[in-house]
Parts: structure tokens; sequence; C-alpha cells
């Protein structure tokens, strides 16, 4: 299920669209993303640059965020941070972004991003954050 709001947003995000994302899923407080590794974004060793893993990360939490906030605001990032877990090697990544807590101004954010490579899903990076109503 996706919120309409949070689909036109998304779909206004010229990064995600050079990374070929995809919104997979924006339902209250919860948010998936999910894009191909692209060979224009690889590094040297060939696994997913971690820009790539913290684009995704850190707009599934922000979508997350929005979920939650009034008609007619959107949302950005005051801090965010990467713990990076694992080379991310595969055919994708996908970013789930989860609220924590939401409080009147600011919003504490998580969000996990996976390898995806056939079947398997292996976890390569967490991120945690604060997303501010503008």
């Amino acid at each position: 299920m996706i919120d309409q709001r949070i689909a036109g947003s998304f779909a206004r995000q010229s990064m995600m669209t050079s990374l070929e994302a995809r919104l997979v899923e924006a339902t209250r407080g919860r948010c998936v993303i999910s894009a191909p590794i692209l060979p224009a974004f690889r590094q040297q060793h060939g696994a997913a640059h971690a820009a790539v893993a913290f684009a995704l990360g850190d707009s599934a939490a922000g979508y997350a965020a929005l979920t939650l906030l009034p008609q007619g605001q959107e949302v950005m990032t005051a801090e965010m941070k990467i713990n990076l877990l694992s080379p991310a090697i595969g055919e994708a990544l996908e970013a789930v972004g989860e609220v924590i807590r939401a409080g009147r101004r600011l919003t504490v954010v998580r969000a996990e991003v996976f390898a995806l490579n056939g079947v398997s899903r292996k976890s390569v990076a967490l991120l945690q954050g604060t997303m501010i109503g503008v």
C-alpha cells in the first residue's frame, strides 16, 4: 500500500530517479524503497557505493516520518548516522524506514538497508537520524 501524498513527493526526487529507485510501500510510520545496483553507482570492488545505501535509507526513513506529518508539510533530514555492516553486493538494495518516535517538531527515525541477490537478503547498513517537518 502506498500513501498518494508520499508517492507524489517521491516522484519529484531526481536522485531517486537517477538510482531507478521504486517506492514499494508507504504506510503509517513505515516506508520501503528498492533500487537495482546499477553499474554507474558501484565502487571499485563491485559493491554498491555507500552513498547509494545512505540515499535509499535516508529517503525511506524520511518518507516514514512524512506519513505522520499533517497535509501541507514536507520533511527534511536534520541529522543522520550510518553504520555500514557489509559490502552491498547483489542485484538490488532495499531500504526499510521506520519512525521510532514522532515528536511535535522532530521525528526520530531508523532505516535498515538490505542487499538482495536472488532469494537472499543481507543487512548491509543501519541508519538512525532525526527528521524535521518543513
